[in-house]
This record gives C-alpha cells, structure tokens and sequence, in this order.
C-alpha cells in the first residue's frame, strides 16, 4: 500500500512538473491556420493539433530542466518552492530522466510530421536550453529568450501547415510577446521586492522605472502594428475586406486589461493562468476570435 501510495504521489507530482497549465500558450499555433484561411481543412486542423501536442511535450521536458537547474533558487521564492522539485517530493534524477525521454520523443515526432516544424522545434529547444543554463542571467536577452517561446510557437504553426506568414502579423506577434515578457519580469520583481536578486540574480540589472518604460514602448507599439496590419493593403486585399480592423478594438481592450491587471493587481506573472481566471480577459479573447473568424470566413 505504501509503495502503491508513494507511486501515486510521484506520478501526481510528475504531472505538476510537466506544467500542463502552460499548454495554454501553445493556442497561438491556430493563429496561422484561422489568417491563412484553412481553420475549417480537417487535414490542416489535425496537423496543427499533432503539431501542438509535440510542442507541449518538448516544453515541458524543459521546464523539468529549467526547474532542476533551479533548484536552491526556487527554494527561496513564496511561490516556487512548493514545486515538486524544489520542495524535495521528485529527485532531480528521475526529473532529468523523464526531460531527456520527452525530448527525444518530440524531436524525433518533429521530424516525422514536418521537416521545417522540426527546426523550428530544433531552434526553440536550444534556446531555452540556453536560457536555463546562462541567458537568463544576461540583462535583457533573458527577456528576448522569454519573448522568443511566443514567436516561435506562431511561426512553428505556419510551418507545419506550410503557409507563409504575413510579415505584419510577425511584427505584432514579436511586440505582443516582448510586452508579455516584460510583463512577467514586473511582477517578478513586485512579488519578491528585497528578495528578487537571490532567486533571480538578472533582476539586479533592473528597475521597475526600466521596465515600465519598455513596456511602454511595446505597448503603443503591439497596438500600432496590429490596426496597421488591419489596414494594410495587402490585408484588405487576401480578405476581401476592411472589416477586419473591427477586431482591433479587442487587441486595445485586452492590452489595457492585461496592464490593469499587472498594475493594480500585481499580477502578470503567469499570462496563461490570467487568461483562464479573468472572465474580462477570456470574454474579450473569445470575442476577438469570432469577430476575426467571421470577418475571414463570412
């Protein structure tokens, strides 16, 4: 019963680890099949879910790594030391292990499915791997590492369906991820006042002054280049029609959303929880995707 009891505890603490919740980010896959028109190509929809579940694989297998590495640090945060890892219930070993399987499963899955997915999941898991073992200790390309996660995903899920990407929705989706970055670094920084440089020794480098302003340049700037995208010519002219920039008012109202959330709850540290858990924000991401859906689609 004992042994039974222990087993069940491992494999509950093994799935907290995995971080099924950041499954969530993997939704912008389905940005480049809904503007490239193909949300309703059974064949297309079912490569990009195939693509999708590789994609959660191979990241968990990297918050497994990200978590062993920082072990001692995590033990020092009100939040992160009831990890499995850091609260001592799962041994590093086991967790490298089950990282190395889980890895190796979504590459070689990768490469089975489509060649240029495979690396562009390649490119991804270097970086991350990179990040955990010394970029995120280097003032703001640690925020470039984070940023990076969101842009690869999107162009990873025009890759699988083998469809270009608009280079105005690329330039919206790098600001978009760049102010979700800063937005995690803030409340990083807000949680652990006095704290924040012995778990996060990068976070020395910062002020929130400095990262207020920055967010400020990619807010106006995540905004600008998505009403520019809905106007643009050659946006018009794939769709047929201006209606698009309706949806624009739903990308103003979640950035401002998301920034009253960061600033006058002190959230932002983990987009995808807030996404699911503010009915505002979840409305607003519902609404803005049938607009775009029916907009395209009509």
């Amino acid at each position: 019963m004992i042994i039974k009891k222990n087993g069940g505890l491992m494999v509950r603490d093994i799935l907290i680890s995995l971080r099924p919740r950041q499954w969530a980010k993997n939704i912008v896959f389905f940005a480049a099949l809904i503007y490239s028109q193909n949300f309703f190509n059974p064949y297309l929809v079912s490569v990009t879910l195939a693509a999708v579940l590789i994609f959660c694989v191979a990241s968990s297998s990297l918050y497994l790594i990200n978590d062993c590495f920082d072990i001692n640090r995590d033990k020092k945060h009100p939040v992160k030391k009831h990890r499995p890892i850091a609260a001592g219930r799962l041994p590093v070993s086991t967790s490298m292990l089950i990282a190395g399987v889980l890895m190796a499963w979504s590459v070689v899955m990768a490469f089975v499915l489509n060649r240029n997915f495979f690396y562009l999941l390649t490119v991804y898991l270097a970086i991350e791997l990179a990040y955990s073992v010394s970029f995120k200790k280097v003032v703001i390309l640690d925020i470039l590492c984070i940023a990076s996660g969101f842009l690869i995903r999107v162009l990873a899920g025009a890759a699988v369906i083998d469809v270009p990407i608009s280079s105005w929705l690329l330039i919206c989706t790098t600001f978009l991820s760049l102010f979700l970055a800063l937005g995690k670094r803030r409340s990083e920084m807000v949680l652990l006042d006095d704290d924040a440089i012995e778990h996060r020794q990068v976070l020395s480098e910062y002020s929130l002054s400095f990262i207020d302003q920055m967010i400020t340049i990619v807010t106006a700037s995540t905004i600008f280049s998505y009403v520019l995208y809905t106007l643009a010519p050659e946006t018009i002219q794939k769709f047929h029609t201006q209606n698009l920039e309706y949806s624009a008012i739903f990308v103003i109202y979640g950035i401002f959303r998301y920034l009253y959330l960061i600033y006058q709850k002190k959230e932002g540290g983990a987009p995808e929880r807030i996404l699911f858990s503010d009915k505002p924000l979840l409305i607003n991401f519902i609404l803005f995707a049938f607009v775009v859906i029916a907009v395209i689609y009509r």
